[in-house]
C-alpha cells in the first residue's frame, strides 16, 4: 500500500495517515536525500538551478513529513506516538547534523557566493545563501573530524533531552488532578469555571462533583477567583513544582538532571565552535549584536519598571489588608487580590466580559480586521481533511486567488500540550518546473471548549492570545518570497519573529474593532461603550509588575546561558540572584519555575527569551504609526504587509523596520504603551 506521506497532495491526507507511515516516510526521504547529495557532491559547475534548488526541494520533502510528526507530538500525544517520534527524531537529527558538516556542500555554496552568477541573484536568494552558510558554520562544518563526531553526538543527545523535558512537563501536568465532591471549596469561582470542572468530572467517569487539573483553563480560575486560600495554594504549589523533585510523580518526571545535561551540552558545543558561552552562540542569527547589549536592554527595562512595580505591590497589599486579607501577599494571593482590585478600579471582572466574547464572533471579527488591513480574505474549507474533529481549515485569498492556508486547533484536550503556538506545515517555495508550493500553517491554542449550552467564551487575555498567534500566522502565510529558506517565518531573527504577533494584539481593544469582536451570547449586543474605556484602561493594570516578571524570566535565561560552568553553576541560585536584582515579590524557595520553562529547555528560546521584550519594542513603535495615521488605515496596513509580512527572512529586519517606520525603533514607545510612568 502506498504511503500517504510520500504521495503528493494538495493538503496532508490526515485520515489516511497511521503512525507506522511516519517512520517509513522519514527513512525513505532521508535515503533519497542522501542519494541526491552524493550526486551533487560530484558537480563541477554548480548553479542555483542544478545545486541549490534540488537541495531545497530535498529539505522540503523531509520537512513536510517531519513537521506533521512534530505537530502530532504536540496535539495528539500518546505513548505509541512518543516511541515513533523518538526514533524519527534520532534519524532526522543525525541526518541534519551530517548535512551541516558536509564540507563538499559547504565549499560548493561558498563557490556560489563568490561566483559571477551571485550578482544576478535576488535579495531572497542572497539572504538564503547567507543563512545556509551560517548554518554550516554553526553546525560544526569547520571542526576536526573527531570534533565533528563529538558535535554530532551532542546534537542527538540534546534532541533527546529536549524531547524528554517536554514530555515530563506534559506528564506532570496531566498527572495531577483533584476531585471535589461538592462546591464548598470553590466559593468565588464563576459559573463558567464550575460548569467546566463539573463536565471534566463527568468526562473522567465521576457521577458527581468537580475535577480540577493543572491545565491552564483549570489552573487560572482557581488562583484568580477561589476564596479558599488553602486550595489556591495547593494548586499553585502543584503547578510551580511540576516536573521537579518537589512535585508529584516521585522522580519519574523530574527535569533536574535533564536541565543540567542540556546546559552542559550547550556549553560544550559553544566551546567547540569558538564561542565563550551559549549566549554568544545564540546571538549569531539574531538582531541583537552583543551579549552586553541584551543584558543592558533588560536591565534598563527592569530599572525603569521597578519603582512602578513596587508602588503597585504596595497598593495591592494595602487593598488586601483592607479586606482582612494577609499583610504579606504570597504568589497564590496576588492574582486573587489583583482581580478584586481590578474590579474595584474598573467596575468589571474579566469573567463578566466572557459572555461578550464568544469565540466564533472573535474569530470572525479578527479575520475582518486582517482583511481590511492587509487586503486578503478567508474562507473555511469544510471538505478539508483534518486530524481532529475540533480542527478547521481556512484558505487565505488575495484578489480571489488562494495564496495560503492554515489549520485552527483552538481547544484544550487530553494529550495536547498547553500554551499557544504557530507551526509551519508547508513552506512557500518555487518548485523547479512545478510552480509554487502554497504555504500552510498550524495555529494552536488551548481555550475552554464549548459547552452544551454555549460556544467557547473567551476572557480578554484569551482574545489577545488569539490575535497574537494570528499575527504569527499572517507572517507565515502572507509571504511573497519563493525561496523556502527565507519565506514566511524561516530565517527571521528570533528576536524579531514576535513583531507581527505582538503588533496584532493592539487591535483587540480599538473602538472601531470592538463591535466586530463582541456579541453578548444572550442579547446579541456588542460590548457597551461604558465598558470599552475601562477595558482599555485595564490593559496596563499592574503593568510594572508584569514587565518585571517577563524581564526576570529573560534575564534568568540569558545570564544562565552566559555564565553556566558545568559542575559549578547552581541553577536555582542563578534565578534567585536575578530576583535579587529585579523582583519586588518572591515565590517560596521550594518552587521550581525552571523545571517547567519549556521555552528555553525544550523550545527555541534558549538565551533568547529576551526576544519577547526586544520585539515588543519593535511592535509598539510600529503600531505608533497606525496610531498617527489611523488604526484601520489600509495604507499603513499595506505598507506593513509589503515591508515586513511579505518579506519573511529575505531582508535585514532593521532595514525592513526603517522602511516601514522611517527611523529606528525607540524603547520609549513600549514604556508609553505599557503605562510605565516616571521611566
Amino acid at each position: 500500500m502506498t504511503n500517504p506521506l510520500l504521495t503528493s497532495s494538495e493538503l496532508p491526507p490526515f485520515p489516511d495517515i497511521s503512525l507506522p507511515h511516519f517512520s517509513e516516510a522519514i527513512e525513505e526521504v532521508i535515503k533519497a536525500n542522501r542519494a541526491l547529495i552524493r550526486s551533487l557532491e560530484c558537480l563541477e559547475n554548480v548553479t542555483w538551478a542544478n545545486f541549490v534548488q534540488p537541495l531545497e526541494c530535498a529539505e522540503q520533502n523531509l520537512g513536510s513529513v517531519w513537521s506533521l510528526l512534530s505537530h502530532y507530538n504536540g496535539v495528539l500525544n500518546s505513548p505509541e506516538l512518543r516511541d515513533v517520534y523518538a526514533v524519527c527524531l534520532e534519524r532526522v537529527t543525525e541526518y541534519r547534523t551530517e548535512l551541516s558538516q558536509n564540507e563538499l556542500l559547504f565549499k560548493a555554496y561558498q563557490t556560489l557566493e563568490s561566483s559571477v552568477e551571485y550578482e544576478g541573484y535576488s535579495e531572497a536568494q542572497k539572504s538564503s545563501l547567507e543563512a545556509i552558510l551560517r548554518g554550516f558554520r554553526l553546525g560544526g562544518c569547520g571542526l576536526s573530524e573527531s570534533n565533528k563526531q563529538l558535535f554530532g553526538e551532542q546534537s542527538k543527545a540534546l534532541s533527546r533531552l529536549k524531547n524528554q523535558f517536554s514530555q515530563n512537563v506534559l506528564d506532570a501536568t496531566q498527572g495531577w488532578s483533584k476531585w471535589l465532591a461538592d462546591g464548598d471549596a470553590l466559593q468565588g469561582l464563576p459559573e463558567s469555571a464550575l460548569a467546566m470542572f463539573a463536565q471534566s468530572a463527568k468526562d473522567k467517569g465521576y457521577d458527581t462533583g468537580f475535577l480540577l487539573s493543572l491545565d491552564v483553563p483549570s489552573y487560572l480560575p482557581i488562583v484568580t477567583y477561589c476564596d479558599n486560600r488553602s486550595l489556591r495554594r495547593e494548586i499553585y504549589d502543584a503547578y510551580m513544582t511540576r516536573a521537579s523533585e518537589q512535585g508529584d510523580g516521585e522522580s519519574r518526571w523530574d527535569n533536574s538532571d535533564i536541565i543540567d545535561k542540556i546546559l552542559c551540552l550547550r556549553k560544550s558545543q559553544s566551546s567547540l565552535l569558538g564561542f565563550s558561552n551559549y549566549a554568544e552562540l545564540s546571538l549569531e542569527p539574531k538582531m541583537a549584536k552583543s551579549v552586553e547589549s541584551v543584558v543592558e536592554f533588560l536591565e534598563d527595562l527592569a530599572r525603569k519598571s521597578k519603582p512602578q512595580a513596587q508602588r503597585e505591590l504596595d497598593e495591592l497589599v494595602a487593598f488586601a489588608t483592607s479586606l482582612d486579607g494577609p499583610s504579606e501577599l504570597e504568589p497564590w494571593d496576588i492574582p486573587y487580590y489583583s482581580e478584586k482590585l481590578k474590579q474595584q478600579d474598573f467596575g468589571f471582572s474579566k469573567e463578566e466580559l466572557r459572555a461578550y466574547f464568544p469565540l466564533p464572533r472573535v474569530l470572525g471579527g479578527m479575520l475582518q480586521v486582517a482583511s481590511r488591513l492587509f487586503g486578503v480574505s478567508f474562507r473555511i474549507v469544510e471538505s478539508a481533511p483534518t486530524y481532529h474533529a475540533d480542527v478547521v481549515f481556512y484558505e487565505v485569498l488575495r484578489d480571489g486567488q488562494v495564496i495560503a492556508g492554515f489549520y485552527l486547533d483552538l481547544y484544550a484536550r487530553d494529550n495536547k500540550r498547553g500554551g499557544a503556538w504557530l507551526a509551519t506545515c508547508r513552506s512557500k517555495y518555487r518548485l523547479a518546473g512545478k510552480g509554487v508550493q502554497t504555504p500552510i500553517s498550524f495555529l494552536v491554542c488551548n481555550f475552554t471548549p464549548a459547552s452544551h449550552s454555549n460556544p467557547s467564551l473567551l476572557v480578554p487575555d484569551e482574545v489577545k492570545t488569539l490575535f497574537h498567534e494570528f499575527g504569527h500566522c499572517l507572517h507565515s502565510t502572507l509571504t511573497s518570497v519563493e525561496v523556502a529558506n527565507v519565506s514566511g517565518i524561516s530565517s527571521v531573527p528570533w528576536d524579531a519573529v514576535e513583531l507581527p504577533s505582538q503588533l496584532m494584539e493592539n487591535w483587540c481593544w480599538q473602538e472601531e474593532v470592538l463591535p466586530l469582536l463582541s456579541e453578548h451570547i444572550d442579547t446579541g449586543e456588542p460590548l457597551p461603550v461604558s465598558l470599552l474605556s475601562p477595558l482599555k484602561n485595564s490593559q496596563n493594570f499592574m503593568s510594572g509588575m508584569m514587565m518585571l516578571r517577563q524581564t526576570e524570566f529573560a534575564l534568568f535565561d540569558f545570564v544562565l546561558h552566559r555564565d553556566f560552568i558545568p559542575g559549578e553553576t547552581d541553577i536555582l541560585s542563578t534565578l534567585e540572584s536575578v530576583r535579587d536584582q529585579v523582583a519586588v515579590s518572591r515565590p517560596p524557595s521550594y518552587t521550581r519555575f525552571s523545571h517547567g520553562f519549556s521555552h528555553i529547555f525544550a523550545g527555541g528560546y534558549a538565551a533568547g527569551y529576551y526576544s519577547y521584550k526586544w520585539a515588543e519594542v519593535l511592535a509598539a513603535d510600529a503600531f505608533s504609526r497606525f496610531e498617527e495615521e489611523g488604526v484601520m488605515s489600509e495604507v499603513v496596513g499595506e505598507s506593513f504587509c509589503k515591508e515586513f509580512l511579505e518579506l519573511g527572512g529575505s531582508r535585514d529586519v532593521m532595514d525592513m523596520f526603517i522602511a516601514f517606520r522611517g527611523r529606528e525603533p525607540r524603547v520609549e514607545s513600549l514604556l508609553r504603551q505599557s503605562g510605565i510612568q516616571n521611566a
